[in-house]
């Protein structure tokens, strides 16, 4: 059943906090602040831009992507088909994102998860993609190589505990708290139950 995927964007929530990705997708809860609402304006703007085609590279945008098999669905922002020798148009998932590259390996594992995604609809291979960030405007070339494609298993089966459970993780601060939409909300401190009972309880006060 669709409702019973992972979502492609919890697997970079999970990398970022297990707290938030509990949050967002076990209970729905969502705020805005200006890191979110530059990266959403980020993606709309490649949603937007429209297919293309340009000699040997064909261009889609939005692409909806799932594997049965990691019981996971979501939507590519980009998905360039390069053609090669025998007719074969290979895919090549681009993402886009706000900011510079990270150190961490959030963005390259959702990148991943989208490639392991198209391989399984189109019984292709795709062995790399790329991540543009929009403030050096420029693409991070990403091979999808076995310890990336072991990151996203991994991380596909952590978000799956997490949103079968419905158990809001204990919270760990730090620096990311900062930067986060809802750390407002999070109320860090806060002992180890369910979202639903979590929620209820900020409801009253």
């Amino acid at each position: 059943m669709e409702e019973e995927l992972v979502p492609l964007s919890a697997l970079q929530h999970l990398l970022y906090c297990k707290r938030q990705c509990a949050l967002i997708h076990v209970d729905g809860v969502w705020t805005e602040n200006r890191y979110t609402a530059e990266g959403r304006i980020v993606h709309e703007r490649a949603h937007q831009s429209g297919g293309q085609s340009r000699g040997e590279v064909r261009t889609e945008t939005g692409v909806y992507v799932r594997s049965s098999r990691l019981g996971l669905v979501g939507q590519a922002d980009v998905v360039e088909f390069h053609r090669e020798q025998g007719g074969i148009w290979r895919p090549y998932p681009v993402e886009y994102k706000r900011g510079r590259a990270k150190p961490e390996d959030w963005d390259r594992v959702q990148l991943c998860a989208q490639a392991v995604c198209l391989e399984e609809m189109l019984e292709l291979e795709v062995p790399r993609g790329a991540i543009y960030y929009d403030q050096p405007r420029r693409r991070e070339p990403v091979e999808f190589d076995n310890e990336l494609r072991s990151r996203v298993e991994e991380a596909v089966s952590r978000a799956r505990e997490i949103l079968d459970s419905g158990i809001l993780p204990v919270a760990e601060q730090g620096s990311r708290c900062r930067r986060c939409s809802l750390a407002e909300i999070c109320l860090p401190g806060t002992r180890k139950r369910s979202v639903q009972s979590y929620m209820s309880d900020i409801g009253r006060e």
